[in-house]
């Protein structure tokens, strides 16, 4: 058992759309992320995506409609549901998903981040 402090993670890292791993629970793992920009569209088949705000403002674009997501605010997108995060401003997300999902879903693009690489 560990205690993890969210600000001292989000500090040893700058990059933008690479999420690191802060913990696992069962099977799921934990995941932070500072964003910034646009993402690519893309879409997970075999699992929903847990976006949790944890500083700033977070925009997730779908098909008919665009989000808008605050601090303290979630979003669960459900698998199969094409969408694409952006960010005009850096902001910190937490991620929740099954280990072993490639952050760009089923979209080849240079924004795919390495899995696995705890912080």
């Amino acid at each position: 058992m560990n205690k993890v402090n969210l600000s001292g993670k989000f500090s040893l890292f700058s990059e933008h759309w690479t999420p690191k791993i802060i913990a696992e629970l069962n099977d799921y793992q934990i995941k932070i992320a500072k964003v910034e920009g646009d993402f690519v569209w893309h879409n997970h088949s075999d699992t929903d995506e847990f976006f949790l705000v944890i500083e700033g403002t977070l925009f997730i674009e779908f098909e008919s409609e665009t989000m808008e997501l605050k601090t303290g605010e979630l979003c669960v997108v459900p698998k199969g549901v094409q969408h694409r995060p952006y960010a005009k401003e850096e902001c910190k997300i937490m991620l929740i998903e099954p280990r072993g999902v490639v952050n760009t879903g089923d979209a080849e693009s240079e924004l795919r981040a390495s899995n696995d690489v705890w912080i």
